[in-house]
């Protein structure tokens, strides 16, 4: 599996595996936890969650998937804005490691942008990587003119996490090179659509007829095309998550990609950061 070099120098895998609307019904924790306890035998070992996800459920589940196996996994939670401050963010980030059951995460992300300033979220975001509570700290549904806006702070941004996928190409026009420039590479979120109209579009099942591949694969496989794209769907069973590791077999051809930009044209002109 290719891997996808980070600020600091670490890697991670480009695929991982997302956890929204996991631990939402108890009767179904179970399975979920073996569904994402699968993909780390398949190799993706990058796990992002959120407090805002089943206002933790999400978080539990993921602790009963890595139960054991703590030591194989790149943690990803977020905290909510309201939780971003320099008083609330400690208390936050307290309760998502207990949840998870860990005394460290890997990442944690601004989960989008609300009325603390950034350079206090930035401030404690610093504050718990001198704490070792985390080990890097990144954003999440951040524009360019927001990235700008941490200023020398922005070196040590470890991601941006962004909606990313054919429906939703506005960041190529400008977040993604100006991520690339910085070397900082974008977490792809919702890589396939949500509701599934994406994934019924005639293009896509045709390219993936002639891919011997599902239409979710060619959407994923087109996510991480280039480099510096981290790419984070979410399984809800074990043969969706064994699908989604199989996309590395998968190369989309010129013909495919001149036929995806057709039918889901890049961006021309700046656009709103899209967000869900």
């Amino acid at each position: 599996m290719n891997r996808v070099a980070l600020p600091d120098g670490s890697t991670v895998p480009a695929l991982g595996q997302g956890s929204w609307k996991l631990g939402e019904r108890g009767a179904d924790r179970a399975a979920e936890a073996r569904v994402l306890r699968l993909g780390l035998d398949l190799g993706l070992t990058l796990i992002d969650t959120a407090e805002m996800y089943a206002e933790g459920g999400a978080e539990e589940v993921v602790a009963e998937a890595i139960a054991g196996r703590r030591q194989e996994v790149f943690l990803v939670s977020k905290v909510y804005p309201h939780n971003a401050s320099r008083q609330a963010l400690p208390r936050a980030l307290e309760a998502s490691l207990k949840r998870l059951r860990t005394d460290v995460l890997d990442l944690y992300l601004l989960h989008w942008r609300g009325g603390v300033k950034l350079a206090e979220t930035v401030e404690a975001m610093e504050r718990a990587v001198e704490q070792g509570k985390i080990r890097r700290w990144g954003v999440s549904n951040l524009d360019v003119e927001d990235l700008e806006e941490l200023g020398p702070a922005l070196a040590d941004c470890a991601t941006d996490q962004v909606l990313y996928n054919l429906e939703a190409r506005g960041v190529e026009f400008d977040l993604l090179p100006y991520a690339a420039r910085l070397k900082m590479p974008v977490m792809a979120y919702s890589p396939v659509g949500q509701g599934g109209a994406l994934l019924r579009h005639k293009t896509l099942a045709r390219i993936a007829a002639r891919q011997g591949a599902s239409p979710a694969q060619i959407a994923l496989a087109w996510t991480l095309r280039n480099e510096g794209v981290i790419s984070i769907p979410k399984a809800s069973t074990e043969a969706h998550l064994r699908e989604n590791a199989e996309v590395w077999k998968i190369v989309l051809t010129p013909e495919d990609l001149a036929e995806l930009d057709a039918a889901f044209p890049p961006p021309r002109r700046k656009q709103p950061l899209a967000m869900l």
